[in-house]
């Protein structure tokens, strides 16, 4: 397969690999499992130029994105209704995509993973037809990262610092919105301190990202906790992946919602794969099943195919 690999040298691990060695190890790697590799080493303001263009050659097969969530997203959006396929190098903090896919975690062992890999399609979302691949969120989240914007950070560890710290303060100082849900038939309207909107339901007992990738339905995670110990609680969990032992959480699950803001949305904004956007008043978030054609390691995509 010809590939066209992206890689943004600003993202996670890849501010402190050497990006020529790497690259060299990239086309060892790819070209002896038979591929052909163009590679582009581009800064964080020219992702978006850099995938706009590798996702354009007609000749490509596989757009590799190497970046934290926000690139793979920007390049899944890309890639949505294509035929080519989208392969991942997760060099963010997070990685809640790759890790859904089954894709290592480390750079060079998820290179390897893909040499000899192989295509399977899976689900992506839109919220107000704009794409996500992982989460749509209002509320608790969306100040966090609101708040974790205005700290200054270095490297993985500090944000991974800066996020505890933005936790925090919303703990002490959370949001409470007025909102309306519809799901389905049914129709709910409650004052929230946070909803998470995402691409297949979250498995339990790990971090938050979905165990069936293709699996078809959005998760819908409702939470209107606003004691501190409640927040606190509710976090804790989050973070064990123990969605389903929160009494302030409840989880639903539909193939389109309708979100509707009745508190001032001036004030407020919406988290869609860990970047801020403005939040509408009104949001409709639908799954789109099959639309993102992946690489994954060959052990996935046979289980896939079984």
């Amino acid at each position: 397969m010809k590939f066209a690999a992206v890689l943004n040298r600003d993202g996670g691990t890849l501010r402190t690999t050497d990006l020529a060695a790497f690259s060299d190890r990239m086309r060892q790697t790819l070209e002896a499992a038979g591929h052909s590799l163009s590679i582009d080493v581009v800064a964080g303001k020219d992702v978006v130029e850099g995938l706009d263009s590798a996702a354009s050659r007609r000749a490509v097969d596989v757009v590799l994105a190497a970046g934290g969530d926000g690139t793979i997203s920007a390049a899944a959006a890309r890639l949505m209704g294509k035929k080519k396929a989208l392969a991942i190098l997760p060099a963010g903090t997070m990685n809640l995509f790759a890790r859904g896919l089954g894709i290592p975690q480390s750079l060079d062992a998820a290179l390897k993973s893909l040499a000899d890999g192989g295509i399977i399609a899976v689900d992506m979302a839109t919220a107000n037809g704009r794409p996500f691949v992982h989460q749509f969120s209002v509320g608790m989240h969306a100040k966090m990262v609101q708040l974790r914007q205005g700290m200054e950070f270095g490297s993985r560890l500090g944000k991974i610092g800066a996020s505890a710290k933005a936790a925090w303060a919303t703990i002490k100082n959370p949001p409470a919105m007025n909102v309306t849900l519809t799901i389905g038939k049914a129709e709910m309207t409650a004052r929230i301190s946070g909803i998470g909107v995402t691409n297949n339901l979250f498995g339990e007992g790990h971090l938050p990202y979905a165990d069936n990738p293709s699996g078809g339905v959005l998760g819908i995670y409702v939470t209107v906790a606003q004691q501190r110990a409640e927040l606190v609680k509710f976090l804790f969990n989050v973070a064990r992946g123990k969605w389903r032992d929160n009494e302030h959480v409840e989880i639903h699950q539909a193939d389109r919602t309708v979100l509707k803001i009745h508190s001032g949305s001036r004030k407020f904004r919406a988290v869609m794969d860990g970047e801020l956007v403005r939040l509408e008043r009104e949001t409709t978030i639908e799954i789109r099943p099959g639309a993102l054609n992946v690489l994954v390691p060959t052990s996935i995509a046979e289980a896939k195919a079984a």
